[in-house]
């Protein structure tokens, strides 16, 4: 999920769940895909930016701008090329050490790399800029994502805290309860955080989607679905193209038997796996013919990942494994693999429904014991689930 006060700010919150391994074509020359049309005001934007870098490719100023709105539009269409335009943008720093980087470089790279699951060459690159600028409010919010996505969840809290007189109060409360309402926290941490959101109507509406968006997920990790769904949808009024809050809507959808509500939800947007991986799973809840050809669609995106070395799609694919392919003994294998990278309540989820569909002994251990080490409340985790395995 991402920073905006500046569009950065909701970009570098992305749960990594929904975009890819940056893919860098071989040639100037390779065609991989007609894009939007130059009459499209995104495109236009892009494309005066490219202009104006490739006039003076070392402008810092210029390259920085290009990578954050492709990172930016990443984030919103879970178009992985997007990541590798905005590499390509940094290329004359991209390889610098991080001793010589520009620190604006730095974050960016570590966004990228956090995009990658990169995690420890992410946290490198940001302790060097948090070093020379301790003010730097975007390296903390940055640094304290990618905390959290792994969890260490007191690293995590300690980098928010630097945010006080550094970033928006909002901004503060929300990088604030995104920890909280993991680690035994919940209901304070919604609490805390709804009263923030109510009373920051002014902040600007990248961030108060991105808060909405926090609000409906912990709402729905406490059982509460009528103030969940209220949060989700004026999350959706804010910013209705957003792939990672229309994904995890479609899932609040899904887990309340609402599937035939997903598909004009998700309407024309299968170019992000995670986005395609939804409507297959309302087709196949609603016994559409049409799961078949989302699904072959599906298995060959995750097998075309797979021959680039592309991982970062193991929680998707294991749900596919699961609910799709009806191969629990595959999806609890990507499951832990994907555990051992990242660790978001989504994440603990498929380890747990997996580990109870397979019996598999060692995931339904790691499970439990996330669930006593972290004390995360999450009444969407069965039972039965937490229980699977032998003991």
């Amino acid at each position: 999920m991402m920073p905006k006060f500046h569009p950065l700010l909701l970009v570098v919150l992305l749960t990594c769940s929904a975009a890819a391994a940056p893919y860098l074509p071989s040639s100037g020359g390779q065609v991989l895909e007609r894009l939007p049309a130059r009459f499209d005001p995104v495109q236009r934007e892009l494309a005066q930016l490219r202009a104006e870098l490739a006039a003076n490719p070392r402008d810092l100023a210029r390259a920085s701008a290009l990578a954050r709105r492709c990172i930016e539009q990443a984030r919103r269409d879970g178009d992985p090329r997007y990541l590798g335009y905005a590499q390509a943008a940094l290329a004359p720093w991209w390889k610098l050490p991080r001793e010589r980087a520009p620190a604006e470089v730095l974050v960016l790279r570590a966004t990228l790399a956090q995009s990658t699951h990169s995690f420890a060459d992410a946290l490198a690159d940001l302790d060097e800029t948090v070093r020379r600028d301790p003010g730097n409010a975007q390296g903390w919010l940055t640094r304290a994502t990618i905390l959290l996505v792994t969890g260490d969840y007191a690293g995590s809290r300690s980098s928010c805290a630097r945010l006080l007189g550094r970033a928006p109060d909002l901004v503060l409360q929300t990088c604030l309860a995104a920890v909280g309402s993991v680690s035994g926290q919940g209901r304070a941490s919604y609490e805390r955080l709804a009263r923030t959101f109510a009373a920051r109507a002014d902040a600007p509406a990248p961030l108060r989607a991105w808060s909405a968006t926090l609000l409906a997920e912990m709402a729905e990790r406490l059982g509460e679905h009528a103030k969940a769904e209220t949060h989700f949808k004026e999350a959706l009024r804010i910013d209705p193209q957003d792939s990672y809050l229309l994904a995890a809507y479609a899932d609040f959808l899904l887990e309340r038997g609402r599937a035939r509500e997903v598909l004009p939800l998700l309407k024309g947007r299968s170019q992000a796996d995670a986005l395609l991986l939804r409507q297959a799973l309302a087709q196949s809840a609603i016994g559409s013919p049409g799961v078949v050809s989302q699904s072959a669609a599906l298995r060959a995106r995750f097998e075309a990942a797979r021959r680039r070395g592309d991982t970062v799609h193991r929680r998707e694919e294991a749900r596919f494994a699961l609910a799709l392919a009806g191969d629990p003994a595959e999806a609890v294998r990507l499951a832990k693999l994907n555990w051992a990278v990242q660790k978001e309540p989504a994440d603990l989820r498929i380890l747990a429904r997996a580990a109870s569909a397979s019996g598999d002994a060692e995931a339904a251990r790691l499970v439990r014991d996330w669930l006593r080490h972290s004390k995360l409340e999450d009444r969407s985790l069965d039972a039965n689930a937490v229980r699977g395995g032998a003991a």
